[in-house]
């Protein structure tokens, strides 16, 4: 059974079409034809059910799919394997919530991509509950500190949460912000599910303040505009707002934000094959996170 086979056999079920597997592989149409014929040939049973322009699995095609799905991944980790520490080459999938997308990444990335530009980097943003697909490759969470079964987690950096404020709000004078006093206040949330979201929000329920729910952003950089124009407050990690705390643009109130505190943490499951490019990409995010932890301390 040639590999050849089963890569195209692949290929024709993710773009269903023998059309279309032929123009992703750069292939005539033929070949693609002759190839799953030849396979269907060795196994003694069709793999595709022909039915107009429309094809589908068949019984035999299901039962086939996970095997060559695991060929072929096993393939790709022989060639990787077999490559020279100084050709690092292949792709990294990585998942992390937008804050660290944006304000933690960029660095590793630029610096990864300078050394490595042939790695593909696949970047996907998300809230941390969406990224359980990226936990088994490779995941940047933000979250109190937390534990996986059958999982690498390693915390690189606590992460300091700030709530803000626009420059002429009467809280800004206060020397210490109780909950209570948020009671009348309008708050504009990140989205439902995020986990610093869900932290604020059971800290201002248990000294029995409910926020109005429906002030909801998908964006980072919209609650930061929103705040400096004067339309509520919002609680943020400190990272996503530290250049306009700086610049005099937004105000910072006096919150004790200790039971509201997340980590950086970064996860992959315990037994995934490292290949160098995944290995190299590890060691550039420790370099980084050890300088996080430097600037922090020196604050």
């Amino acid at each position: 059974m040639e590999s050849k086979h089963l890569f195209t056999f692949l290929v024709v079920v993710e773009t269903g079409s023998f059309t279309r597997a032929a123009q992703k592989l750069d292939y005539a149409q033929s070949s693609i034809t002759a190839q799953i014929q030849a396979l269907e040939a060795e196994l003694g049973q069709p793999l595709f059910d022909r039915i107009s322009k429309k094809i589908m699995l068949t019984d035999a095609g299901r039962r086939l799919l996970p095997y060559a799905q695991e060929i072929s991944k096993m393939h790709t980790m022989a060639e990787n394997a077999l490559r020279s520490e100084t050709e690092i080459a292949g792709s990294l999938r990585i998942g992390a919530p937008e804050s660290l997308a944006a304000f933690r990444l960029p660095g590793i990335i630029k610096d990864f991509r300078s050394r490595y530009p042939q790695v593909q980097i696949t970047l996907k943003p998300g809230a941390c509950w969406e990224l359980t697909e990226f936990i088994r490759s490779l995941a940047f969470l933000l979250q109190p500190e937390t534990e996986y079964k059958d999982m690498h987690c390693e915390t690189l950096i606590h992460e300091a949460m700030a709530l803000v404020a626009p420059l002429d709000h009467p809280l800004l004078e206060l020397a210490e912000v109780e909950p209570y006093q948020l009671k009348n206040v309008t708050i504009l949330h990140t989205e439902a599910g995020c986990t610093y979201r869900t932290l604020f929000e059971r800290h201002l329920n248990s000294h029995g303040v409910f926020p109005d729910p429906s002030l909801e952003f998908w964006s980072i950089e919209a609650i930061k505009q929103c705040v400096m124009a004067g339309l509520g407050l919002s609680f943020l990690p400190q990272i996503t707002v530290k250049r306009e705390l700086a610049e005099g643009k937004l105000g910072r109130l006096n919150w004790n934000d200790q039971s509201q505190r997340v980590a950086t943490q970064i996860a992959y499951h315990n037994k995934k094959w490292k290949s160098p490019a995944l290995s190299e990409f590890l060691r550039m995010v420790g370099k980084h996170a050890a300088g996080w932890r430097e600037a922090t301390a020196e604050e």
